[in-house]
């Protein structure tokens, strides 16, 4: 009987400790999300600037100050020009232990100009758009990680929260330039989101890639007068993308090439010196793609040797395959259903299917719906937030921003970003990211199982981008 009347009240008092403890972080939850609403019409402003500024890569110089001067108005540390790259920065709140990390996006794509239109109209003839949403992502992000500042300000969280403004997502790979120089070293969890037809916690894994170009030199001659004299660069060109062409049938389903000639002769009469052809890679795995590059370097040699030209193959980036972690998705899944799904206006669901009738689909709407962790189809496309997530685990994020299947980098998702749809999707995003985040400080168990899963995933790998040696190619003013 001593016993037992010691273990009670030892075993009602860790039951205690712990429903106090999950009161605790429902608590700090809503107190973040009462912060995002605060705070919205700010970040609705804050994603406005950004669609219409609609920068291109490495040249978001607007998008990325209103990010960071917002950042700086809310008491975070802000370095500006990380990594070697003017529009990326680091905003930083509270010190010591965990680092939690979040993830922002800006850059826009070219050609995809846009008015807040069911139709095709651009704002700019030409100009670029936000075909992907990135003026939801970098707003949506901070608003979580202002939300997780103000509690650890009032005492309720400890740790630091640290926001990366990432550049150059669409082109160069920003955040690979950050994690070649250990910018991502130190955090124990990053979180990321993007604006999609969908809501779910990712558990599919993206495409890595890698992105090279390729330069043929050969010696010019007249065409008709003496042709035998010239070596045509083209003429490798051709026989390389013949090559790849046939080393289609013999690869995996899983594997995709794609290309571009960039130059190709300048007039018919002259035999071409000069050739240059831009290709990339995809599969699932990264292993897979540096295989099929070892193929396409021997078709390259190949072409250059036949037609007595010069070649060489110029790797510019590429990206890891995003590196699932399970556990930090089922955190994501249960706080996205903690907050509950948008409700659209009727005008809302009128928008979106005007949209949907304007680019030839089933108009069924906007589709909030929660989807479940199981069963999630893979589906083509790469990021390098898959090289953040093999330095360090990273739990990502996918949010209805958007009409159901919906064409990505296209006019309509720019159309979509602009408008409340959009907003409201960026305001999810805000919460569940914050809700989750406070977790991960509350919860330790939590962030050491994920901290588990990432190490044995990982185990044995040494992170080695696709970039080259040397600063980003950030372009000329």
């Amino acid at each position: 009987m001593v016993i037992h009347r010691v273990l009670v009240p030892v075993l009602c008092g860790c039951a205690l400790t712990a429903a106090a403890s999950a009161q605790s972080a429902v608590e700090a939850k809503r107190a973040a999300l009462e912060s995002i609403a605060a705070n919205r019409t700010e970040i609705i402003d804050l994603s406005e600037q950004i669609w219409r500024y609609a920068e291109t890569a490495l040249k978001e110089h607007k998008s990325s100050k209103v990010l960071a001067d917002a950042a700086e108005r809310h008491g975070f540390r802000v370095e500006r020009g990380v990594a070697g790259m003017p529009t990326a920065f680091i905003a930083e709140f509270g010190a010591g232990e965990p680092v939690i990390g979040i993830l922002g996006e800006f850059d826009a794509l070219p050609g995809l100009s846009q008015k807040v239109s069911a139709e095709r109209d651009p704002l700019v003839a030409d100009a670029p758009g936000h075909g992907c949403g990135h003026n939801l992502f970098g707003p949506a992000s901070l608003a979580a990680a202002i939300a997780i500042k103000d509690l650890i300000e009032s005492g309720t969280l400890s740790g630091t929260i640290r926001y990366y403004g990432t550049p150059a997502e669409e082109a160069v790979g920003g955040k690979i330039y950050m994690a070649r120089d250990g910018l991502f070293n130190d955090v124990d969890v990053c979180l990321a989101w993007h604006p999609s037809d969908k809501t779910q916690a990712d558990t599919q894994s993206t495409q890595a890639l890698v992105d090279f170009i390729v330069e043929f030199r050969g010696r010019t001659a007249h065409a008709a007068y003496d042709p035998w004299n010239g070596r045509s660069a083209v003429d490798a060109l051709e026989l390389t993308t013949h090559g790849l062409n046939l080393m289609r049938e013999h690869i995996k389903p899983s594997s995709r090439i794609h290309y571009a000639i960039l130059e190709g002769g300048l007039v018919p009469n002259v035999v071409p010196e000069r050739a240059k052809l831009w290709c990339w890679l995809r599969d699932w795995e990264r292993s897979e793609v540096d295989a099929l590059l070892v193929r396409v370097r021997k078709i390259v040699a190949g072409a250059a040797m036949m037609a007595e030209v010069e070649a060489e193959l110029i790797v510019q980036s590429g990206d890891y395959e995003l590196l699932v972690n399970m556990v930090g998705a089922r955190l994501l899944h249960e706080n996205l259903n903690w907050v509950g799904p948008v409700e659209y206006t009727d005008d809302e669901q009128a928008f979106a299917k005007a949209i949907q009738r304007s680019v030839g689909i089933e108009e069924t709407g906007i589709n909030a719906s929660i989807r479940p962790l199981e069963g999630q189809p893979q589906e083509g496309g790469s990021t390098d937030v898959g090289d953040v997530s093999w330095v360090t685990p990273v739990l990502h994020l996918s949010v209805t921003c958007a009409p159901e299947h919906c064409p990505w980098h296209h006019w309509a998702v720019v159309a979509c970003a602009g408008s409340s749809i959009g907003h409201k999707g960026m305001d999810r995003a805000a919460k569940v990211l914050a809700a989750t985040m406070v977790d991960l400080f509350e919860k330790p168990q939590a962030r050491a199982e994920i901290r588990r899963e990432f190490e044995q995933k990982t185990r044995g790998h040494t992170f080695s981008p696709y970039i080259p040696d040397g600063p980003p190619p950030v372009p000329d003013e």
